[in-house]
């Protein structure tokens, strides 16, 4: 079947209890180390694509280029870089502070000479961010359709944090391509993102690996709070969102607390257990995951003239999509990257290690 698609992840993080203070404390050169070795379990784990939705210094942009420069092995990456959100916003610490539409442009314009893929916003407040609540409204519509159209000028697509509701309109008006997270989606922005081709990154493992893991494995009270506030409310969206006919692009939000980079199988089990069909969520990591990163042209399906991007599974994923944990051959750009012959396991029982 096609490599999987993770539609949101943080390669320069390699899952600490603090994400803040990781990007904080660590030096371009460490983020830098840390980013290649999570490229390298990323691939392992049969994800042949994936957005990177924010780093600081852009040392993400950077690996994109040594892994299609063939001087690195990982995924094909599309990164965002540097995020881009208002002052003492959501992911300031790791992004361009910005205000107003004059200041969103120039943002946006030095993101994209820097070689970002695509751009992310910041358009409510979000969980790991001391000191904002995640359904807070943060860009108002007019800064974010300039972010939008300068984007789009350059021919890049504009993913955007977004949990509340005022939020979460504001980007779909605003004309952005994707919202990521999207908790308090609701049947009337459903109807608007379904009017204008909006896509949807659910990000499940996002407060449910802090939920499970919670103050036990080190993460702040603070942010545990926050994740159990919108935990119930982002199941409950997803199922909504599938049944009005949203658009739907599988991602994790990998790197953030106690989230792995080799976890996408695990949330497209999770995906099936709150009602999706089997065929649904393995579109959502495949081709409609190339149709959110705008590579729908080079991969997501096994089609003549496409990248040879596969993975070989011990089993019916379309019967039984645990049969995931089973992968026993990665392929990128036709070039084997494991085989069962270096690597027969078991994926659910050898997850990587993460960080407290």
């Amino acid at each position: 079947m096609p490599g999987l698609i993770n539609g949101h992840v943080h390669l320069a993080n390699d899952a600490p209890a603090d994400l803040a203070a990781q990007v904080r404390d660590d030096s371009t050169a460490t983020a830098a180390f840390r980013a290649a070795a999570n490229a390298l379990i990323t691939l392992a784990a049969g994800i042949t694509t994936v957005k990177d939705c924010g780093a600081a210094d852009n040392v993400v942009i950077d690996l994109s280029r040594a892994v299609e420069a063939g001087i690195l092995p990982g995924p094909r990456i599309v990164a965002a870089g540097r995020v881009i959100t208002m002052t003492g916003g959501h992911g300031h610490f790791m992004g361009v502070e910005a205000d107003g539409v004059d200041a969103v442009r120039t943002a946006v314009r030095g993101e994209l000479k820097k070689g970002a893929g695509f751009i992310k916003a910041m358009a409510t407040g979000g969980v790991l961010t001391s000191g904002v609540r995640p359904t807070q409204t943060a860009f108002r519509q007019d800064e974010l359709s300039a972010i939008v159209e300068e984007a789009h000028h350059a021919g890049r697509r504009v993913s955007t944090h977004a949990i509340g509701r005022e939020g979460i309109e504001n980007a779909i008006l605003a004309g952005v391509d994707t919202i990521e997270h999207g908790f308090h989606l609701d049947a009337e922005l459903f109807a608007l993102a379904i009017e204008r081709g909006t896509y949807l990154v659910p990000t499940l493992s996002a407060v449910s690996c802090i939920v499970a893991h919670g103050e036990a494995g080190g993460i702040p009270s603070w942010i545990v709070d926050k994740a159990h506030s919108e935990a119930d409310r982002s199941r409950a969206m997803l199922r909504a969102a599938v049944d009005a006919g949203m658009n739907i692009a599988a991602g994790t939000d990998a790197g953030t607390p106690l989230n792995p980079h080799d976890g996408l199988v695990e949330e497209l089990v999770e995906m099936v257990a709150i009602g999706l069909t089997p065929e649904q969520t393995l579109l959502s990591a495949t081709r409609e995951g190339a149709y959110n990163a705008g590579l729908s042209d080079i991969t997501g399906t096994l089609e003549t003239g496409k990248a040879g991007d596969l993975i070989v599974v011990d089993g019916d994923p379309l019967q039984d999509i645990a049969a995931l944990r089973r992968i026993v051959l990665v392929a990128k750009d036709g070039s084997i990257h494991r085989s069962s012959l270096e690597m027969s396991r078991d994926l659910s029982t050898h997850r990587t290690e993460v960080s407290r």
